[in-house]
């Protein structure tokens, strides 16, 4: 928590290890009449930007304050559905509700299914995009990528996100504490040109697969060189 330099006005945390963490507070929302949602989404249900915009549209809803979502772009396009539901009893904050892993959804259609499907008393409204088709990632767009978080900077992070951060749950190193995390992926113990080796006889279409060695600079094995292999996505259409 904080206060904004410029406007003097307070700034909450909404980051934290527990649901209540992750909530807006009454006292939050108690000068509240509206909440605006404004953050880039990355088109990956695991990308928690989504889901903190559900707890506060909750929140908004027992709070009876009103919530505006300023719509954006799927980086990944909203044609493509990757991956499959979560099973009963494992949603989490990095799956607050079932759905794919590569939703193909936008932030203002994830809000307005929350709020039809949750059936909550909320004053919702959903400020449209101008020129935006179902078929455009974000290169399409013409805009800046400005990234949305540090493990998040470039169109290519958020293209091969849906699958490397799975790796995540593993004991290989994703990547992160480099300057291309989840595009890069290996351990201390591995060897890159093996793994490259056998990766590219499998033909995964869109994609070569690259040896390499990077080290971490923090998180999973820092700061031990780590065998790998860096995806160079060569078609966005047929990758997955």
């Amino acid at each position: 928590d904080a206060r904004d330099p410029v406007t003097g006005l307070p700034e909450f945390s909404l980051y934290g290890h527990t649901l209540e963490c992750l909530t807006p507070t009454p006292a939050m929302l108690d000068q509240t009449d509206v909440l605006t949602f404004d953050l880039m989404d990355v088109g990956s249900r695991y990308y928690t930007f989504v889901w903190t915009m559900v707890l506060a549209m909750r929140a908004c809803a027992a709070a009876g304050k009103a919530f505006v979502v300023l719509d954006r772009p799927n980086p990944l396009d909203g044609v493509h559905i990757e991956g499959g539901a979560i099973t009963a009893g494992y949603e989490s904050f990095v799956g607050l509700v079932s759905c794919p892993n590569r939703h193909g959804l936008t932030a203002g259609e994830i809000a307005r299914w929350r709020h039809a499907v949750e059936k909550l008393d909320l004053e919702l409204a959903v400020i449209s995009m101008r020129g935006w088709q179902r078929d455009m990632r974000f290169d399409h767009t013409g805009l800046p990528w400005v990234m949305p978080s540090p493990n998040m900077p470039t169109t290519d992070t958020a293209l091969v996100y849906p699958g490397m951060c799975l790796v995540e749950g593993t004991e290989l190193s994703e990547g992160r504490g480099t300057t291309r995390p989840f595009e890069l992926a290996g351990a201390p113990y591995l060897d890159g040109h093996r793994l490259a080796a056998d990766l590219t006889a499998m033909q995964l279409p869109g994609v070569k697969l690259r040896a390499a060695v990077f080290t971490p600079m923090f998180q999973k094995h820092h700061p031990k060189p780590c065998g790998g292999v860096q995806l160079h996505v060569t078609n966005p259409e047929t990758f997955r």
